[in-house]
C-alpha cells in the first residue's frame, strides 16, 4: 500500500515532469532567447538535487583554466603566470540576499564574509585565491558581463549551470555520483532528478565522482552510455588534501594526522551527501565514535556546538571533525574540545584527455 507521501508526491513528480520536459523543448526550438558572453563559459552542473562532489570539480575545472596543476595546491605566492583570468559564477545559495549581487572575491582577496557570500561561493573564493574570482549573483548573465568590464575575466567557471539554460556554454560537465547516480530514477518532488536521464545526451562529458566508494562504477558507466552514447566519459575520486585544527582563522592551524588516528572522534557535517564524508573517515581509518548529519547548508548555533560537545564527552571521543564547507561557518563558535576540518580535493582517472576537452572549449569557441 502507497504511503501518504507517495500519493501527494507522485502526481507532483508528474506535473514537474511536464514542466521541465516543456521547459527544455522551448529551449531546444529556440524559443525562449539564449545569451552569450564575450569570453568562454564551461558549465559544472549535475542531474539531481543533493552532493554530487560538483564543488572540488568546480576548484579543479578553474585551476586547469587558469593554467595551474590541478592538483598542485599553491603555497606562497598566488600570481597567475599562465592561462586564463577565471571567474566563478554561481547562484550563491544560502547568501544573505538571494537577489544581491555579491563579488565574493576578485581573485587576489576576499570581499565578503560567508554569510553575505553563501557557503559554497566563500568556500570556492577561499581555495581559489589568485587563481579564480567567485562572484554569486542569480542572475549568471549580468554577473559574467560585470565580470568582463570590471576584472577583466577571460573565462568563466559556471557553479551548477547545466539548467540554467539562459546562458550558452562552450562546455557542459555533468557529475554524477558514484553513490547515488540517479537520485531514485524520479524526478523531483518524488525523487531526486532534477530533469530526465536523457538531458545527459546535451552534455560535453560525464565526470563520475566517488568511485572509490563503491565496489563497481562501471555499471554507472554502462548506463550513460546507452542514454549518450557519443559523450566522453570520466571517472574520478575524493582524497585527502590536509587535517588542520578549527582554531578561528581563515586556514586553520595544519596537524599531524597520525595524531588524529590514535583517538576516537566525534564526526559531523551538513552537506548534501553526509555519508559520503562519514564514508571517507573510515576509509582513512579514523576511529569514529559517533555520526552527525545535519541539513546541508546548515546554520549552526552555539547550541549545536555545545550539544555536539557533550554528545562527544558521552561518546568517549576527544575531539571533533567536520567538513571545510562546515568550518567556515564556525570560526566565531566556541568549542571546548577540539575540532579538526577534513580538507579534500578530487583525483581525475587519465586526466589529460579532460584537460584538453576543457582546453580546446577555451580556444575553440562554439558559435
Amino acid at each position: 500500500m502507497k504511503s501518504s507521501a507517495s500519493l501527494i508526491l507522485s502526481p507532483l513528480g508528474v506535473i514537474y515532469s511536464a514542466a521541465t520536459r516543456a521547459r527544455l523543448a522551448a529551449y531546444r526550438r529556440g524559443w525562449f532567447s539564449v545569451s552569450r558572453l564575450a569570453a568562454p563559459v564551461i558549465s559544472v552542473g549535475n542531474l539531481t538535487t543533493g552532493g554530487t562532489g560538483k564543488t572540488p570539480l568546480v576548484d579543479w575545472v578553474c585551476r586547469v583554466v587558469a593554467g595551474r596543476r590541478a592538483d598542485a595546491r599553491d603555497e606562497g605566492s598566488h600570481e597567475i603566470t599562465q592561462g586564463k583570468k577565471v571567474c566563478v559564477l554561481t547562484r550563491g545559495y544560502g547568501k544573505a540576499n538571494p537577489k544581491l549581487q555579491v563579488v565574493v572575491s576578485n581573485g587576489t582577496q576576499l570581499l565578503a564574509h560567508e554569510r553575505e557570500a553563501g557557503d559554497e561561493p566563500f568556500l570556492l573564493a577561499r581555495n581559489l585565491l589568485g587563481i579564480a574570482a567567485v562572484i554569486a549573483n542569480p542572475d549568471r548573465i549580468a554577473a559574467g558581463e560585470w565580470a568582463i568590464e570590471n576584472l577583466n575575466s577571460e573565462a568563466f567557471v559556471l557553479d551548477d549551470g547545466f539548467q540554467h539554460l539562459r546562458l550558452r556554454r562552450d562546455l557542459d560537465i555533468v557529475t554524477i555520483d558514484a553513490t547515488n547516480p540517479f537520485g531514485g530514477g524520479s524526478l523531483l518532488p518524488y525523487g531526486r532528478l532534477r530533469e530526465p536521464l536523457s538531458g545527459l545526451s546535451r552534455a560535453g562529458c560525464v565526470v563520475i565522482t566517488r568511485t572509490e566508494q563503491v565496489e563497481d562504477w562501471a555499471r554507472i558507466k554502462e548506463l550513460v552510455e546507452q542514454i549518450a552514447a557519443r559523450v566522453p566519459i570520466f571517472s574520478s575520486r575524493m582524497i585527502a588534501a590536509g587535517i588542520r585544527e578549527l582554531d578561528g582563522t581563515l586556514d586553520g592551524t595544519a596537524v599531524d594526522n597520525e595524531k588524529l588516528l590514535s583517538q576516537p572522534l566525534g564526526a559531523f557535517c551538513g552537506v548534501g551527501n553526509p555519508e559520503s564524508f562519514f564514508s571517507h573517515l573510515r576509509r582513512e581509518n579514523y576511529s569514529a565514535a559517533f555520526n552527525r548529519a545535519f541539513p546541508d547548508h546548515h546554520r549552526y548555533q552555539q547550541s549545536d556546538i555545545d550539544a555536539l560537545v557533550a554528545q562527544a564527552r558521552a561518546s568517549g571521543a576527544r575531539a571533533l571533525i567536520t567538513t571545510a564547507k562546515d568550518a567556515i561557518k564556525l570560526a566565531a563558535f566556541d568549542f571546548e574540545i577540539a575540532c579538526y576540518v577534513l580538507e579534500i580535493k578530487i583525483a581525475i582517472d587519465d586526466e589529460e584527455p579532460l584537460i584538453k576537452i576543457i582546453q580546446d572549449s577555451c580556444q575553440n569557441r562554439k558559435r
